[in-house]
């Protein structure tokens, strides 16, 4: 198996351009399925993940075809619900946004449950809530079987979400554009990719308000014509080389951006004494001299993102004092701490909280991604570590971030793949 061997220690400095976000392209792709003609989709990041879902698609009988390395051109004018690649599907969590587009289109879906990284229960009751709402039937096994009660279209309805879930916003959006009348979504959630998911289905066509508010409305349209859409910028990718920054030391000008979605991010990162400036389309991060402590609360969108919390728990790490992490969204998103105590990170999990304490520095081990986001972490302590560290999984980390390995190493960081260890990872013995 391929892993990343990093020898830590470099200042980062240079320029890294951001790619498409992954949470909107994953959406945006199943999405495709429901346009009657050839939508072509710009600034697509070429991770594991997209390759993933244009390949069920061509499953469903669509044309993909790549025009460069991040623009493609879907045509799902001839594509069926039926024979989907489950395989496939089986390892994403987003194949389940193909029950809203398949139902949206034929009145007919059928998906495996969701796969994806596992850092705790990610239920899809809301999901089901808003199609059962929507008119539709729904039957959870080891598959997601789904049909519209009586045949037809989907029917437009109140959806009232019982928490704010991105997921089900999303797939309950995704369906109602092609429903019959109004679809109201309450309690939605409001992160920047639902906003352009909106906004992809509308330039395709759908009518769709207040997205990025907690109240949607979709009046739903006949069919959707095809189009042009170009992804936004990766507000996780961007806050994780501003993070690698932040704990590395350095200076980096972080290009493609929207400024304003990573205005958590940034924040917190000044609490800590980094120096971010904004521009239209970019941010500069300086960090020089040691990093302050800071305290965490992961929430929806305004809020920090949960996608951002182990990255910025390996800066608190080496942080100066006492920092303190509450997971606001997830149960069990910790599992990358015992990974980093190899390294010398010294933290106390108690259930939500995180009590992290800053140590002088983190020390080259063998460590394992256990999700993408915890994936991006272990990269980032290892960079900023003593020694070399090995990173095994990395097929998580590459399901989300784009040459991640070669953006990197045009900053300095000395990081590269190999098959094997190339001299086993070195611990500094404790002092004393």
């Amino acid at each position: 198996m391929e892993k990343y061997r990093i020898q830590g220690g470099n200042r980062l400095h240079g320029e890294v351009e951001i790619s498409g976000a992954k949470n909107a392209a994953v959406a945006i792709i199943p999405a495709a399925l429901m346009v009657d003609g050839i939508c072509r989709i710009e600034n697509l990041p070429q991770i594991s993940d997209t390759v993933t879902l244009l390949h069920i698609l061509e499953s469903l009988g669509a044309r993909v075809r790549m025009l460069n390395l991040s623009t493609v051109e879907v045509d799902c004018r001839r594509a069926t619900w039926e024979n989907a690649d489950y395989d496939r599907m089986r390892k994403i969590r987003a194949s389940y946004y193909f029950v809203g587009s398949m139902l949206g289109r034929f009145g007919v879906a059928r998906t495996t449950m969701p796969g994806g990284c596992n850092f705790g229960v990610r239920p899809i009751d809301q999901h089901v809530k808003g199609m059962n709402a929507l008119g539709a039937d729904v039957e959870v096994t080891d598959f997601i079987d789904a049909r519209v009660r009586g045949g037809g279209r989907l029917k437009g309805a109140y959806v009232y979400l019982d928490k704010v879930s991105v997921g089900a916003t999303m797939n309950i959006m995704i369906a109602a554009a092609l429903a019959e009348g109004r679809t109201v979504i309450e309690n939605a959630a409001r992160e920047p990719h639902i906003v352009d998911l909106a906004n992809f289905l509308n330039s395709m066509g759908a009518d769709i308000r207040g997205a990025g508010t907690d109240s949607i409305k979709v009046n739903g349209v006949e069919k959707l014509h095809g189009g042009t859409y170009a992804i936004i910028p990766d507000q996780i990718e961007a806050g994780t080389y501003m993070a690698a920054t932040a704990a590395c030391g350095g200076e980096v000008l972080v290009t493609n951006v929207i400024p304003k979605h990573l205005d958590c991010i940034s924040a917190k990162l000044r609490e800590m004494g980094v120096t971010v400036e904004e521009y239209p389309e970019s941010v500069l991060v300086r960090s020089t001299g040691r990093l302050r402590k800071v305290n965490v609360k992961t929430l929806p969108y305004p809020g920090f993102p949960t996608d951002m919390q182990p990255q910025i728990g390996v800066a608190m790490s080496i942080a100066q004092g006492t920092s303190v992490i509450t997971e606001g969204v997830y149960d069990n998103r910790y599992k990358y701490l015992n990974q980093l105590s190899k390294m010398g990170v010294r933290a106390q999990v108690d259930g939500r909280v995180a009590v992290i304490e800053g140590v002088d520095h983190l020390t080259g081990a063998t460590v394992a991604a256990c999700d993408l986001r915890a994936g991006a972490a272990m990269v980032i302590a290892g960079l900023c570590a003593r020694g070399v560290t090995m990173v095994e999984d990395i097929f998580y980390i590459e399901r989300g971030y784009q040459n991640l390995v070669e953006k990197f190493q045009a900053l300095g960081a000395d990081i590269r793949i190999v098959d094997e260890p190339e001299e086993p990872a070195q611990r500094t013995p404790a002092a004393g």
